[in-house]
């Protein structure tokens, strides 16, 4: 491949399906720039090293599970209904994702673990998105005036059982979707009038 026809793109998508195939303790840059049949240097003109291309990579991912959630903005419901839309949304997602490939979810996890500022910058742009709805409540009456930054904060951890990779394994019981049910009644009994 070209130098010049080399985006960061290619090399993520590049990057991810190399991780896949060795893992991430056994991925280097020279496998993937192996992989693109370029010099590793190549790579490092895009990355400045391997843990940046790795938190790329998580990056994209988590991406990939947060534009989706955009769609609920355009759904004609209550605030009530969209904030419980956009969190089964979210839950969704990532059960979806462990379901269909847990080896694939675990690799990405590994690589988001080691990417805390990646990761907190999701989570940000996971409350931004919560905290217009919780505004938009507010607007209509329907929920309780507060901060709605707090809110959509408390509300993210309080659901985190149900999304947070670290509970992956309890996704599968049987009563998960009750359990959601009580800690989502719950939450609606702290913010609607």
């Amino acid at each position: 491949m070209a130098d010049h026809a080399l985006t960061k793109e290619t090399i993520l998508d590049t990057a991810e399906q190399v991780l896949r195939r060795f893992g991430p303790e056994k991925t280097s840059v020279v496998d993937v720039a192996r992989a693109l049949n370029v010099s590793h240097g190549t790579i490092y003109r895009h990355f400045p090293s391997k843990a940046s291309l790795r938190e790329a990579v998580a990056e994209k991912w988590l991406h990939s599970i947060s534009l989706p959630l955009e769609a609920v903005f355009k759904q004609e419901c209550s605030a009530s209904e969209r904030l419980c839309l956009w969190l089964k949304t979210l839950i969704h997602i990532k059960h979806t994702l462990v379901q269909e490939d847990p080896e694939l979810f675990t690799m990405y996890t590994t690589l988001v673990e080691e990417s805390v500022d990646v990761v907190n910058a999701h989570i940000g742009e996971l409350i931004s998105q919560i905290i217009p709805i919780i505004e938009e409540g507010m607007a209509n009456q329907e929920f309780k005036s507060a901060d709605a930054s707090l809110i959509a904060s408390g509300i993210f951890m309080a659901t985190a059982r149900f999304h947070h990779p670290a509970h992956a394994k309890e996704w599968a019981s049987p009563t998960i979707d009750h359990e959601f049910d009580i800690v989502w009644n719950l939450i609606l009994s702290g913010i609607v009038k």
